[in-house]
């Protein structure tokens, strides 16, 4: 299976690569000519061979290589709510007959191990396992049944949420409540489609602390990847780089008797089967 990563070694430039049994393979030393990991998205039907012949002798990256969030901040966040059928339910909710889209702002977008600030204006800032599409070529007005050549691959992510402006406020603040810093982090890896051929049956469970709050499975997601990205691309154009979070199953802290919610020192782990296991930290904001 290929894990792709974007990883740094202190003092260097970004680099990109595989996650491999032996450590970060750096196939942007292997190949200069493409610069970052978006770029190898863009070229992923002629580069893929090619890496597969170069893996093997691909230099490893140096002791205290960090990982970096596996897409570059610079493109869309969207996300869909309401997405799992029991989760839903949960809600109290009707089943939607269309996604529910919001998006988060930029700045919101972070990595594995990355420290996530809990505002100092939230008491209410809430758990969101879900798993995350990458957008390998510009989709405008796609149909359902081409959508899956415009999904390059599948993350880890996790939709934080602050539910006292997300639901608490006048009108509801859903773009403020979504989109405080790091509120969107992602990763390990990027792992192609091809290498993940049924997204829609994926144990998906976050843990806190070790403990596990929520546990379903891609199975109970109302719109599937290909519906979605079909849905979205009708009103805006999805370009490479463009993530966009599928929904969150039962379990969420707002939901539980009595509510759960994050404090400082929690360590959260979102973990996809087939995908990997996302780490943050939270902190004093």
């Amino acid at each position: 299976m290929f894990q792709l990563i974007r990883f740094q070694v202190p003092g260097q430039a970004e680099s990109w690569g595989m996650q491999s049994d032996e450590g970060m393979r750096d196939l942007g030393r292997s190949f200069p000519e493409v610069g970052t990991l978006l770029e190898a998205i863009g070229q992923w039907d002629s580069l893929r061979p090619r890496i597969e012949a170069a893996l093997k002798d691909a230099p490893l990256a140096p002791a205290g290589a960090r990982l970096l969030c596996p897409v570059p901040p610079h493109g869309k966040t969207i996300c869909i709510g309401l997405n799992y059928r029991d989760h839903a339910l949960e809600s109290g909710m009707d089943i939607p007959s269309e996604p529910v889209v919001f998006n988060k702002l930029p700045g919101a977008l972070c990595g594995p191990n990355d420290e996530v600030p809990l505002p100092s204006c939230s008491s209410k800032v809430d758990y969101e396992a879900e798993l995350v599409m990458v957008i390998g070529k510009r989709a405008w007005q796609v149909s359902e049944a081409d959508a899956a050549d415009y999904i390059f691959g599948y993350t880890c992510g996790h939709d934080v949420s602050a539910r006292d402006w997300q639901l608490g406020r006048p009108g509801g603040q859903w773009l403020l409540g979504k989109s405080f810093p790091n509120f969107a982090p992602i990763g390990p890896a990027i792992v192609p489609s091809e290498f993940v051929p049924q997204p829609t049956n994926l144990p998906i469970s976050l843990r806190i602390n070790g403990e596990t709050l929520q546990d379903s499975s891609t199975k109970q997601l109302i719109f599937n990847p290909n519906e979605l990205v079909a849905f979205l691309s009708q009103c805006c154009v999805l370009e490479p780089g463009d993530v966009i979070f599928t929904g969150t199953p039962p379990g969420v802290g707002a939901a539980r008797k009595p509510p759960r919610f994050l404090a400082a020192g929690d360590v959260v782990e979102v973990e996809i089967k087939g995908i990997g296991v996302l780490t943050n930290r939270f902190v004093p904001g």
